[in-house]
């Protein structure tokens, strides 16, 4: 297997709003919102209430995570490379976190790379922002506050496609496709994360979302890397 690939996990979360509803949020709580919510570009005019349902979950001060995906490659002597993906889902955060921890644990953090689409600005920061606030000590490869930025083990496919370039976001969905790889994409999408969990009980289906994506993430490193695809049959979800 390619040393590019040893040590690699493959990395996404899926997040919600912490309440259902911002009626239900502590008082104190919705007057930040809505201080938040009055900074937000809303070219819809949505009040406070609206926005909070669709927009507070892709902010750790008012969301939480309620699936992790991990996703490695491995391979025996002289078979090709094979990925296994893992997706970690519940109600509790807390028991969330710690779990996705001990899975942390089980690895060499000090050789571990993490790598995510869009991880650096979104997935990574969420995870240590969470985790603290459940005072739940980051895990040595997360933990960046000491490292120098060549020490930090932490890749980012799209920060790999903008070649330097700082101007735009590039979604996965359009990245796999110019790359040919099969759609990450279920019969959801991440703008409806919050509806699916908190209306329709659906958590198991939003693992599975997550679980496409972390596929479609190690797909995009491969090709990235000007290495070969996992074949469907070399894909096996634990």
């Amino acid at each position: 297997m390619q040393n590019d690939l040893k040590n690699l996990l493959i990395i996404d979360i899926e997040t919600v709003s912490n309440f259902k509803e911002y009626s239900e949020m502590p008082e104190r709580l919705q007057q930040l919102w809505d201080k938040k919510a009055y900074l937000l570009k809303n070219e819809d005019n949505q009040n406070s209430q609206d926005l909070y349902w669709s927009r507070a979950a892709i902010y750790a001060e008012f969301g939480r995570i309620i699936v992790i995906s991990i996703g490695y490659f491995y391979s025996k002597e002289n078979e090709l490379v094979s990925l296994r993906v893992k997706s970690l889902s519940s109600h509790s955060e807390k028991e969330l976190l710690e779990e996705f921890v001990s899975l942390l644990d089980s690895f060499d953090q000090t050789i571990l790379t993490l790598c995510g689409h869009n991880g650096k600005e979104f997935d990574f920061p969420y995870l240590c922002r969470r985790l603290s606030v459940h005072q739940i000590p980051l895990p040595t490869v997360l933990d960046t506050s000491s490292k120098k930025p060549w020490e930090v083990n932490h890749i980012d496919t799209m920060e790999m496609w903008k070649f330097g370039d700082r101007k735009n976001f590039t979604s996965l969905d359009l990245l796999t496709a110019i790359f040919e790889i099969p759609s990450s994409k279920s019969d959801i999408d991440g703008g409806m994360v919050n509806q699916v969990y908190y209306n329709e009980d659906g958590l198991d289906r939003i693992a599975k979302y997550c679980t496409n994506d972390v596929i479609a993430t190690a797909q995009l490193y491969l090709r990235m890397k000007f290495l070969p695809l996992i074949r469907e049959d070399s894909i096996h979800i634990v």
